[in-house]
This record gives C-alpha cells, sequence and structure tokens, in this order.
C-alpha cells in the first residue's frame, strides 16, 4: 500500500453523544452510524459510520467526560497514509508541530499517531494494516464527486506558505493552481495523484487556530442545510456557489463539530 502516500484514507468524528450524532447525520447526510460499539467492551466506544452502498465513511469515536475535562473537543479529524508513521512524526517535530499521541500500534488496524503541524492544525498520520484476505485494499472514504464520501478536505491556516512546503515533502501533494481570495491571498489548491483533494487558504480572522475542515458530499445542498438546522444544527455562513457550478456552506453539528457541506442544488 505505499503507493497510497499521501491518501485521506479515514475520518473520525470525536464527539460526547455519538447517539445524538447517529440522528443528526442520518438526517443531514444519510449515513448509518452503529448504534453500539463495535469495539471490545475494555475498549473504547468506537462506532463506524456507513455509506447507503455499503461502503464506510469513517469512525465516531465517544469522547468521555474525563477526556472532556483534560481539554477534548468535538471535531472531525482526517487520516493521512504515510509509509512510516515514526518517521512522519519526526519530520512535523523537527519542523515546529507537536505530538498529542505518540506512534502507536492498533492490532489489525494498523500504526497511526495523532499531530499538530507547526501551525496548530491537528491531523492524523497512520500506516494501516490491509485486510488479511484483501492485501491490496485501498480506501475510498474520500471521493472527490460522491455524495456521503467526503469531497473536499481544507486548511486554514495561519502560515499558508509553511504550510504548503510541509505538506506536499511530507505526503507527497502538489500544489498547483490558485484563485485570490482578496485580503487573505490565495486559495491554492492541493493535488495528489491526478487529483485535485483539496486547498490551503490563510485562516480566517473569527476562526481560533489554524484547523482542517472536511467537506461531506450531499444529494442537495438545500435540503441538507436545512436539515442542519431543524436537528439543532448550526450553518456558520451562508450557502455559496463554487467552481463547477455546485454549492457549500460550512456547518456545526449539535455536539459542536464543526464540517462542511458540498452538493448540488435542486430546488
Amino acid at each position: 500500500m505505499a503507493e497510497d502516500r499521501g491518501s485521506f484514507i479515514w475520518y473520525e468524528l470525536m464527539t460526547p453523544d455519538p447517539a445524538g450524532a447517529r440522528a443528526f447525520y442520518r438526517e443531514v447526510i444519510g449515513w448509518d452510524i452503529e448504534a453500539q460499539s463495535s469495539m471490545p467492551a475494555s475498549g473504547p466506544d468506537y462506532r463506524m459510520i456507513q455509506r447507503s452502498d455499503g461502503g464506510f465513511a469513517g469512525g465516531v469515536f465517544t469522547l468521555t467526560d474525563a477526556m472532556c475535562e483534560e481539554g477534548a473537543r468535538p471535531g472531525w479529524f482526517g487520516y493521512v497514509h504515510v509509509p512510516d508513521v515514526d518517521a512522519a512524526v519526526a519530520r512535523i517535530v523537527e519542523a515546529g508541530g507537536t505530538t498529542f499521541i505518540a506512534p502507536q500500534d492498533m492490532e489489525g488496524v494498523g500504526r497511526m499517531a495523532l499531530v499538530a503541524d507547526p501551525q496548530g492544525a491537528p491531523i492524523y498520520v497512520m500506516t494501516p494494516t490491509p485486510p488479511p484476505d484483501q492485501p491490496d485494499a485501498q480506501s475510498d472514504v474520500f471521493d472527490y464527486e460522491k455524495p456521503q464520501h467526503v469531497r473536499w478536505n481544507e486548511l486554514q491556516t495561519t502560515d499558508p506558505a509553511a504550510a504548503v512546503a510541509l505538506y506536499t515533502e511530507l505526503f507527497g501533494w502538489e500544489q498547483k493552481e490558485s484563485m485570490p481570495m482578496g485580503e487573505l491571498g490565495d486559495y491554492q489548491f492541493i493535488h495528489h495523484d491526478d487529483g485535485m483533494i483539496g486547498a490551503i487558504m490563510r485562516k480566517l480572522p473569527e476562526a481560533p487556530q489554524s484547523v482542517w475542515t472536511y467537506y461531506i458530499g450531499v444529494d442537495d445542498i438545500d435540503r441538507a442545510a436545512k436539515a442542519v438546522t431543524d436537528n439543532s444544527g448550526k450553518l456558520l455562513d451562508e450557502i455559496m456557489e463554487i467552481p463547477g457550478g455546485e454549492f457549500a456552506v460550512h456547518c456545526m453539528d449539535p455536539q459542536g463539530a464543526a464540517f462542511g457541506l458540498v452538493g448540488p442544488r435542486k430546488s
């Protein structure tokens, strides 16, 4: 799976209320989140997110009261494939980043670590263990076009130039086209292999820190946005048209995890 270097291979929602998240994302996205943890009783409460096509969209990690007291907060996190987790963490720390969860092995899953880049944006790095019966298995949680997949990975950062330099070196991404955004500078598109996977931009003044935002594909942006507010979530900005003729909006779920929606307008 070395050729997967730089791929977003998993997405994870951290939340103190998995039942609430299950109800919310079912209405907004159409996902089916497991009603009970799929982990052994001695392990954390972890639930898989299933798409309507039978594939997985990611997982839900339940934040305990103790975790929240220690400073953990609801949020969405992406996992990027690296061939060597320890080397990736060492490079991020060398560049000025931070290790939140040191490299560790999870039986049957792989080796992973949670880090923050030098500007403070958290992200997981992971070397996955493929299923024994599928040694060449590849993740499909990211798809540039399909609903119920993450379709866009956007980094808001205090230092776009430094972020572009580190991530292109570390993950093998390419920064190609860009789009002017006035005082915020350029919206810099990032590519992996033959496709565009997201962008890096200067942090908006109202954003508390550098952060990755993951935009989830929906069948109808107006239906999904209404479902957000009808189910106790919030729209953080107006629905806006994006290049290519589709629409996007930035949202927050009822537990406080921020995410984006992207899709067509059908009404």
